[in-house]
């Protein structure tokens, strides 16, 4: 059984690795943003809710994300395992992660061979290389720079705690797609 949860900046390639990972082990693969258009196009009482936040173009709470994702991780085929992109996103949420293994199976994630988080690793300035050449409306080198600025104020403090937990792997994402994911793989394989 493998989980695995992957962090890295926009633009790091995190999202095509995560689909990539889900294709050879045979894994779900949840973005909590796939999770959220679900449930609004859906109409679920959390969608409802989490439209209304999104109409205001407010951020959805975190206590309507996790329950999305407590709803999603409890899906049958999750049993085997899953790939989380785009969550936890702060360390409030990895606790709520950490509570989920534990009530599963009574899973210890601090020793736990089958929970692993993923955290792929690009300079600065080839993101910002990387986002501008996607050609998105809203994607110019001063917003760029701002959500990577915030990006990393955010996921220092889960670093830290997935290191300590020593859960964390840290791949080098500036290669080519294809060494990206046999990077992915033999730390997976190696880990497990």
């Amino acid at each position: 059984m493998v989980k695995l949860v992957f962090l890295g900046p926009p633009g790091a390639g995190k999202g095509t690795q995560a689909v990539r990972m889900a294709e050879i082990y045979q894994l779900p693969h949840i973005s909590t943003g796939d999770i959220l258009r679900n449930n609004v196009a859906e109409q679920t009482p959390l969608g409802i809710q989490a439209k209304l936040y999104m109409n205001r173009g407010d951020l959805v709470p975190d206590k309507l994300i996790l329950g999305m994702v407590d709803h999603r991780l409890k899906q049958p085929d999750t049993e085997n395992g899953w790939i989380l992109d785009g969550f936890p996103r702060n360390v409030n949420q990895a606790y709520f992660v950490e509570k989920l293994l534990l009530k599963s199976k009574n899973e210890k994630p601090n020793v736990s061979n089958s929970f692993f988080v993923i955290n792929i690793e690009v300079p600065g300035e080839i993101l910002v290389s990387r986002l501008l050449s996607r050609g998105r409306k809203d994607d110019n080198e001063e917003t760029i720079k701002n959500r990577l600025e915030v990006y990393h104020q955010q996921t220092k403090p889960l670093v830290d705690f997935y290191t300590e937990r020593q859960q964390l792997i840290s791949i080098d994402g500036n290669q080519s797609i294809d060494a990206v994911t046999n990077s992915l793989k033999q730390a997976v394989s190696l880990s497990c």
